[in-house]
């Protein structure tokens, strides 16, 4: 299996599969310099009015990011690559230069097609990660938008919150999220108006490729047959199946033996390592809800990396998903059928709902 691949533009650097670990994510123990802390948190908040944002009204993509005011200070960073034909969520996290995670600003979506590539044309240019011609020329077709951002809170409740070891970057305490209607296959061109102070200033972000990974399992399809550890398996050391600290519990049930039987909340995260540095916190919510759900389903922990060790590789669960990126969680329910697959973070309200959907 290649490289597992993060949002775009930073595939060179950030591969889930590189040599090189990432040392990001929640662990460690209790308060001071030398043991690390707690994180902070940050309010959810509906979408701003989309009035706020000016319509296409048959504006290319390109004249639509003229009617900002300037290139966007802030960064916005896409954090999911599986996108299909129809509806799909957006998830994407807002930043400052220096890294500094912003929970309120005021973002919206747009995007255009990318027209396809005529037979015989080259369609990528000789570096990796520069913009294709066609990308090029997506910035010419009418533009889709506006789609004003919701902002997801991503915390748990004190009890559930895992710590941050010193000096380790804090986790991501909000998502931002928008559902995007793609009409067809094939790549579309993304771009952000975003408010800063009295300004609006835009940005352009890297293309989704709506199509590209079919073999994820999708709602409806039946789950992949995997096994998983748990503690009975590792003679009861944890730091073999978990990065978080303090150890989650959601390693008491081999998958195995739960699918067919029993609904499944599945989650695939590495709290030490994860790029995004949300992992931690949807395993703290995870944890959250099997406390709240009891015996209802089997939540079921998966740690990303052979040996917990990125230089190791991704461990064989992750490949028998097919996932091509870090932090998945998918339910299934008691008759092993997959009913909510959702990349990239999450609130509370969207894991509750992927959970009701097992169960039912």
């Amino acid at each position: 299996m290649g490289p597992m691949r993060v949002a775009r533009q930073v595939l060179a650097s950030a591969c889930l599969l590189a040599a090189a670990a990432l040392v990001l994510g929640c662990g460690g123990s209790e308060d001071s310099e030398t043991t690390g802390s707690t994180p902070g948190t940050a309010e959810s908040r509906p979408a701003p009015s989309r009035a706020g944002f000016p319509e296409p009204r048959g504006r290319t993509l390109k004249e639509v990011m003229q009617l900002g005011d300037r290139p966007a200070e802030l960064r916005i960073e896409p954090s999911a690559m599986v996108f299909y034909e129809g509806e799909n969520r957006y998830p994407f996290g807002v930043s400052k230069r220096d890294e500094t995670e912003v929970t309120d600003a005021e973002v919206a979506i747009y995007y255009s097609r990318v027209p396809p590539v005529r037979p015989g044309a080259r369609s990528k240019s000789g570096n990796k990660g520069q913009v294709t011609k066609a990308e090029a020329r997506a910035l010419e077709e009418p533009a889709i938008g506006p789609f004003p951002a919701r902002i997801e809170s991503l915390a748990a409740d004190p009890e559930f919150r895992g710590r941050v070891e010193a000096g380790l970057p804090e986790p991501k305490r909000v998502v931002y999220a928008v559902d995007l209607e793609f009409p067809s296959e094939g790549t579309w061109r993304i771009a952000a108006l975003v408010k800063e102070g009295d300004e609006l200033n835009g940005t352009l972000l890297p293309g989704a490729e709506v199509g590209e990974f079919e073999q994820v399992p999708r709602p409806g399809q039946p789950a992949p047959r995997i096994e998983t550890p748990t503690v009975e398996e590792v003679g009861g050391d944890l730091s073999k199946i978990t990065t978080r600290t303090p150890p989650d519990t959601q390693n008491e049930v081999d998958y195995a033996d739960a699918l067919g039987k029993e609904p499944i909340v599945l989650l695939f995260a590495s709290p030490r390592f994860c790029q995004s540095r949300a992992c931690g916190p949807m395993v703290d919510a995870t944890e959250q809800a099997k406390h709240e759900y009891g015996d209802e389903a089997a939540f079921i922990h998966m740690e990303i990396y052979n040996h917990n060790d990125p230089a190791d590789g991704v461990r064989p669960q992750v490949r028998g998903f097919h996932l091509p990126s870090e932090l998945w969680l998918f339910t299934i329910d008691r008759e092993g059928i997959v009913r909510a697959a959702v990349e990239g973070a999450f609130g509370s309200a969207l894991l509750d709902e992927s959970i009701e959907k097992a169960l039912r």
